[in-house]
């Protein structure tokens, strides 16, 4: 049962090759098909290629169906080719003649573009959501710990005095530059590419504005053909955002796996966060954080398999972007479920305190107590020497307290600049108009 069909029937093993994994991908697309399919019919009608009551007949069958996917009854029939031949064909046998007429105007592949485009906004905004709860959790545990002195190392060689508050707020500010990546690639899947039909627009006259307004997006994409090459390029843009994120979680979890570890001991959490071993009884493994690091550097890895799938495509529709889906859908969920576990983790992390008070860490001090003979008019150079001949004699001493108060630094962390800069991303998505919009097209 396929929309292209005419009398002829396709092979079998041809069939199931093409068909591949789309009718189980397919589901997750199922809602947003209706809601293009919605927005599609309006239109059509404002143009007289629909009779009021048709749309009305339309909408109500349709707006059945989507009733149907959130319930989570909806299928896709193994005779089916996918979730729009699915969608139509149920409005048919429904409502009769003018479940035929709902694709006048459009192709397949503007309807799959207008619902990717749909599927992305909403995982964004998934994303965007777990990445804040996240962000504003690292920003309380660095306002909390701000006191406590950890080392800090280059080389990871012992270094500099560092502390829990820059090292949580580290990972916060990593986050707002993330989804400063993120509000970019909302905006490339913010653009309408449904009128563009197979890729060369119709002879219909259709108000493709109008369609723009009742999905929510914030404009059109207005050359057809262009619209067309958004395939693959929407998904690689996606993907560089949702690799950036990943990349800040798996940063994170390898510092955790080496700051949990016995060497280190500066972090530790509850025995049943961790796993044991089935020979060493003293074992606390960190296997959640291992996962996360190789879920996400997985992540990191999307973007150049999405470039490598699409790089020499010409213009226009071809079938390998049907294979974008196995690799993008999957990654979603996954980023989202390590957003989740490593908000969960954090929330029963526990900090060590009086870590540098361990005589190993006394040459973390060792720049602090240059600088403070460069401040008493020393130049900088003769004040190394100085200090370096002070620990080569092992007759150094290190100073009593941490001086460091300009911007970003341990006495002066500027969680709350950090805070706006979140805050004003976020601002910029305005989730709302998608939202609102859509409401009012399912109401």
């Amino acid at each position: 049962m396929k929309i292209w069909q005419k009398n002829s029937t396709t092979n079998e093993l041809v069939e199931n090759f093409t068909v591949g994994k789309d009718r189980e991908l397919d589901l997750e697309l199922a809602k947003s098909d209706v809601l293009g399919s919605l927005a599609h019919v309006q239109m059509l009608q404002s143009i007289n290629l629909l009779t009021e009551k048709e749309l009305l007949e339309i909408q109500k069958g349709l707006k059945a169906i989507y009733q149907e996917i959130e319930n989570n009854s909806f299928i896709i029939h193994k005779e089916v080719e996918d979730v729009h031949s699915q969608i139509e064909w149920l409005l048919t046998q429904r409502i009769g003649e003018a479940g035929k007429k709902i694709h006048s105007g459009r192709s397949r592949n503007d309807q799959v573009l207008v619902d990717l485009k749909l599927f992305f906004r909403d995982s964004i905004e998934e994303i965007v959501e777990r990445t804040s709860v996240l962000f504003h959790q690292l920003i309380s545990l660095s306002n909390q710990h701000k006191e406590n002195l950890l080392p800090g190392y280059t080389h990871l060689q012992i270094a500099m005095p560092s502390s829990f508050g820059l090292w949580f707020g580290a990972y916060a500010e990593s986050l707002v530059d993330d989804l400063e990546l993120m509000l970019a690639a909302y905006k490339i899947c913010n653009k309408n590419p449904l009128g563009s039909a197979a890729g060369y627009g119709s002879s219909f006259p259709l108000n493709r504005t109008l369609t723009t307004e009742l999905l929510g997006f914030e404009n059109l994409n207005y050359n057809v053909v262009y619209a067309q090459m958004g395939r693959g390029k929407s998904e690689r843009i996606l993907a560089q955002a949702m690799s950036s994120v990943a990349a800040t979680l798996a940063k994170m979890a390898m510092d955790v796996c080496l700051f949990i570890n016995q060497n280190f001991a500066f972090i530790s959490f509850p025995d049943e966060l961790t796993t044991g071993s089935s020979i060493m009884p003293h074992k606390k493994n960190p296997d959640v954080f291992e996962l996360i690091r190789s879920r996400c550097n997985k992540i990191q890895a999307l973007p150049n398999e999405i470039a490598m799938m699409t790089t020499n495509l010409p213009s226009g529709y071809h079938r390998d972007l049907q294979l974008l889906k196995e690799n993008l859908f999957p990654a979603i969920t996954s980023l989202n479920e390590c957003l989740e576990i490593v908000t969960m983790m954090l929330e029963n992390i526990e900090i060590k305190n009086n870590i540098l008070d361990d005589p190993k860490y006394a040459y973390l001090f060792s720049v602090d107590a240059v600088n403070e003979l460069v401040l008493k008019g020393i130049p900088f150079r003769e004040a190394y020497k100085m200090i370096g001949k002070e620990i080569e004699n092992s007759t150094f001493v290190a100073p009593k307290q941490v001086s460091h108060q300009h911007e970003g630094s341990i006495g002066n962390l500027c969680n709350n600049e950090i805070e706006l800069m979140m805050k004003n991303i976020l601002n910029q998505f305005n989730f709302d108009k998608k939202n609102n919009a859509i409401r009012n097209l399912i109401a």
